[in-house]
């Protein structure tokens, strides 16, 4: 560079550096702007809400506003100088952005420490706490997230059970309508009653609608024939015979336990029998079996046999009485096999297969071969909800049982549905009756109450404090509820909004806007749909952003599905469920399922609950001393 070049770069205005601070208030302040205009342009939607969550609606509003950009950047700009980097905001998005931009002020001189209004953000914590307080009950002083458990059946006529889950810590219960009838839900709900009086305990009662559910239909029953077999060792040697009880025909309810089989006899023909005769058949396949008579109780007999057997009704019974000589000889007249239930039938269903689903009510059949393996016709079965068939399209996948059948659809006409089964395991897997059927490709078009649920909501809003909404798909069926919830002078009953469905998921934004129109709102995660639907390695991905969302709109979360299922139903946690249950600290309140253990998986979501609180609140980890 010449001293001409020199002269001129001595003359040019030196350049003033912009402090970090600067870019960081401008792009913050930005965000502000545009959050405002978003509140401004959602009036509409706004104003919907009920007077109660006006602040809730805005705050989610402000939420989606952010969330519709990638934050990542800013995130890590502002965590670089110190700064709140926006994580755990979910309940109060204006605040926590108007605090760190009065901070940023602060710092460059556009204003003095004075002029900073003093902010908190306990004002959304608070009405996150009003809100399950409302739905859900106050919580029991040791833990903060409630428990709330699906009532088995046998609990209407079991006072004891539904009293010990009150005092090891159920502080809601859940009746499923999709199960039972009224008359038993009502034996529920006063033994629920009699349990909190004496036990002091309080106890919100959730009643959930079945909805628009899609399940397998029936399936045509099997041949009528009746087995027994003994247990047998590796090399095929019997280590215990069959027990086989005979009863007379008439006295149908007699079976004991623990039978092998109950074969019901015609007549009086059991009355000449006496223990240690013998009873000679011929069973279905021509084969000659022998069965001993062991012990008499009451009118029947306990029968003994070390052979495998299949009997229909109409075999003929042989009484065989051993004479001292040792040589057995008959005894009286030839009896007979009475009638015998249907045997419960299922469709295998293996990969490659097709499946036809009928939209009348037919019974479901397996596939039929020849004698040479040709297929003369695939298996069928029906479907719960027929109006599906003007919703679905060929090449959109179907997944049944919890998605352990997987299918793809081929063809559509008017009165079936042809699947190829494309997901089953080696070997096949069976097919039952009243299974759930997932669409998750398909967009439904399905009513949000069925003429089953509006039924049962008149019995519901007479003795439940909070109705759950099943299978919803859009807003239209949160406002049906409400729309019926009027009529029935009911609107501050608590609405549940079950999220299960793919359609859920992806319209939950408008489905929160519109719950929070009514007074007492709450969401339910059911993992168990959801995952079907939305495939299971994206549940956790899925139950996250619920929980931010939900947060957001201030509502209280049911943490749903499988929680401790191995504990309640055997006895014996695995790892991975008593992390999961830990995870539920996450949420408002965690739901176990029933089972034969279900008092020892209450205590034991009791202990985690309790000990996890000290760590988690909500996104935000607490720094709890530790002990070393």
């Amino acid at each position: 560079m010449n001293r001409q070049d020199q002269g001129k770069q001595k003359n040019l205005p030196m350049q003033r550096e912009v402090h970090p601070f600067a870019s960081l208030l401008e792009e913050l302040e930005i965000l502000q702007r545009e959050l405002m205009e978003l509140e401004q342009l959602s009036a509409t939607t706004l104003q919907r809400s009920n007077p109660l969550h006006l602040a809730s609606a805005v705050n989610l509003m402000h939420y989606l506003g952010l969330r519709r950009r990638d934050m990542r950047p800013l995130q890590e700009r502002l965590a670089a100088v110190g700064l709140s980097s926006l994580g755990r905001m979910e309940s109060h998005v204006s605040t926590n952005l108007n605090a760190i931009i009065d901070l940023l002020r602060c710092a460059l001189g556009k204003q003095t420490a004075e002029e900073i209004i003093p902010v908190t953000t306990a004002t959304g914590a608070t009405l996150l706490e009003n809100n399950t307080d409302n739905l859900l009950g106050k919580p029991p002083s040791h833990r903060r997230v409630r428990i709330m458990v699906t009532l088995p059946s046998e609990v209407a006529d079991d006072y004891s059970l539904i009293k010990d889950m009150l005092v090891h810590g159920m502080d809601c219960a859940r009746i499923n309508c999709a199960h039972d009838d009224p008359e038993i839900w009502a034996r529920m709900i006063e033994q629920i009653n009699l349990a909190r009086r004496e036990t002091g305990r309080h106890c919100r009662i959730l009643m959930d609608l079945g909805g628009p559910k899609l399940r397998t239909g029936e399936i045509a029953p099997g041949p009528v024939v009746l087995r027994w077999r003994p247990q047998r060792d590796k090399l095929g040697k019997v280590t215990a015979p069959a027990r086989i009880w005979l009863h007379p025909e008439s006295d149908a309810s007699s079976c004991l336990a623990p039978a092998d089989a109950c074969l019901p006899v015609t007549g009086d023909w059991l009355t000449q029998a006496a223990s240690r005769d013998l009873i000679e058949l011929t069973d279905a396949r021509g084969a000659l079996r022998t069965l001993r008579l062991v012990d008499q109780v009451g009118t029947g007999f306990w029968a003994e046999s070390n052979q495998t057997a299949y009997i229909t009704p109409g075999t003929e019974l042989k009484l065989m009485r051993v004479s001292i000589s040792g040589h057995p000889r008959r005894a009286c007249r030839t009896g007979m096999v009475g009638a015998l239930p249907p045997a419960s039938e299922s469709i295998r269903l293996h990969t490659g297969d097709s499946l036809i689903i009928t939209r009348e009510p037919l019974p479901g059949k397996p596939a039929q071969f020849d004698a040479s393996g040709r297929l003369l016709r695939a298996a069928s079965i029906a479907c719960s909800l027929p109006e599906v068939f003007r919703s679905i399209q060929p090449g959109e996948r179907i997944l049944i049982d919890d998605g352990r059948i997987g299918g793809v659809i081929r063809s559509v006409s008017k009165n079936k549905i042809v699947v190829e089964i494309t997901q089953a395991r080696e070997g096949g897997e069976k097919l039952l009756a009243n299974k759930g059927i997932n669409l998750p490709d398909s967009r439904l078009e399905l009513d949000g109450l069925t003429a089953q649920d509006i039924e049962h909501l008149e019995f519901v809003v007479q003795h439940a404090d909070m109705v759950g909404l099943s299978f919803v798909r859009n807003p239209a069926g949160i406002e049906l509820l409400q729309k019926h919830l009027k009529r029935l002078d009911a609107e501050k009953l608590g609405i549940v909004l079950k999220i299960e469905t793919r359609a859920a998921f992806e319209h939950l934004p408008e489905l929160l806007f519109t719950l929070l129109q009514s007074s007492t709102v709450g969401a339910m995660i059911a993992r168990g749909d959801l995952a079907v639907e939305c495939g299971y390695e994206r549940l956790a991905e899925l139950q996250e952003e619920i929980l931010w969302l939900a947060e957001a709109a201030h509502l209280p979360v049911i943490w749903a599905t499988q929680v401790l299922e191995g504990l309640s139903k055997s006895g014996k946690p695995s790892r991975a469920e008593i992390t999961d249950a830990a995870m539920g600290e996450r949420a408002e309140c965690v739901m176990l399922n029933k089972g034969a253990h279900i008092i020892e998986a209450i205590q034991t979501l009791d202990d985690i609950l309790h000990r996890m609180q000290s760590h988690q609140n909500k996104k935000s980890a607490l720094l709890r001393r530790l002990h070393w």
